[in-house]
């Protein structure tokens, strides 16, 4: 299974969940486990989806992800599961 790990940060405002989640859904990315905080007004979040049956490319998903974090106001980042394993192998 592909695993790739998005997570937001930024002010907390109404529907930054939503709008990821709806983004995801039109790309046919499942999201396996979701995890979310508002400390002192900033919205922190971290998801795990999974990206086999993904419409499209990773550096595509990354592009559209930044355009909707511009549209929110926050930051959005996106990595490959692959990553995390590779820095405990090193």
């Amino acid at each position: 299974m592909s695993r790739t790990i998005i997570t937001a940060v930024g002010k907390d405002t109404p529907g930054i969940i939503a709008s990821i989640s709806t983004f995801l859904d039109t790309k046919e990315i499942n999201i396996l486990d979701i995890s979310q905080t508002i400390v002192s007004g900033i919205f922190n979040m971290m998801m795990i989806v999974n990206t086999d049956s993904m419409s499209g490319t990773f550096d595509e998903l990354t592009s559209d992800l930044k355009k909707i974090a511009e549209n929110l106001g926050i930051d959005i980042r996106c990595q490959r599961e692959d990553i995390f394993d590779m820095m405990h192998r090193i």
